[in-house]
């Protein structure tokens, strides 16, 4: 596949995983909205099923959709490292893209919200107990979970002559992926909100500091935003080194 197709195909699929991912968490958060206050596990469901859209549509680029699943693909092999660089390009693009239609989605309400300088965490995650080891261990962990699935699962083992992984099934195989990030949310997402995904959490960050004209925003908590990018690719490396690890086993 193309370097081109890779990077439209990439920002497609990751711009529609955020545009409803923090979607969700906007009709949560912001007042005047059917979903205000409807809960953790809203969340966790809309998260898991933005997952299972963006990756639907990502389909013809193995759906990466996450700079820890392109990076776990590769060190494992699946992936050629000449596709790298242009996966990343489209995972980012498409989540600043991702979060600036949700903000468009949602304009009245952040204008109508009482508390502008709250709004980032609509669009990237936050600890609730600040400690820098212990919450990369934590992103780390639910990452390695997300990424060593998609190595390991018999609905992922099969791969295309390019080395994209294949599923099958592709609806059957993203909504495996989109359970799995499912119970990421709901067993291990308390601590830090579960970015497990760098470009997930990094593009709305960029967008929410430098593009969204929301009215006395909060700062983006840049002190806080490399552990979110650094975890997650730390987890995604450790799974492949599990998956080499298994194979050369057997």
């Amino acid at each position: 596949m193309s370097a081109g197709a890779i990077i439209v195909w990439e920002i497609l699929g990751t711009a529609a995983l955020i545009l409803l991912g923090n979607g969700v968490v906007a009709n949560h958060v912001l007042r005047k909205n059917n979903g205000h206050q409807a809960g953790f596990l809203f969340i966790n469901f809309g998260w898991a099923f933005a997952v299972f859209t963006g990756a639907s549509i990502a389909a013809p680029t193995g759906a990466h959709l996450n700079p820890a699943v392109t990076l776990g693909l590769a060190i494992s092999g699946k992936t050629h490292w000449s596709d790298v660089p242009f996966y990343f390009i489209g995972e980012m693009v498409g989540a600043i893209l991702g979060a600036v239609l949700c903000w468009a989605a949602y304009k009245l309400q952040f204008d109508d919200h009482p508390e502008p300088e709250s709004t980032l965490g609509i669009f990237s995650t936050a600890p609730q107990i600040p400690n820098v080891a212990w919450n990369l261990v934590t992103e780390i962990i639910g990452t390695f979970v997300l990424v060593v699935w998609i190595l390991l699962s018999p609905v992922a083992a099969a791969a295309s002559p390019d080395g994209v992984p294949t599923f099958g099934n592709s609806a059957l195989g993203y909504a495996g992926v989109s359970f799995v990030v499912l119970v990421i949310g709901t067993s291990l997402g308390g601590p830090t909100g579960y970015a497990i995904n760098p470009a997930r959490d990094l593009g709305p960050r960029i967008a929410y500091a430098f593009l969204l004209p929301i009215k006395n925003k909060g700062n983006a908590n840049w002190g806080y935003s490399w552990i979110p990018v650094v975890g997650p690719l730390v987890g995604g490396a450790l799974a492949a080194l599990v998956y080499l690890g298994v194979h050369n086993l057997s």
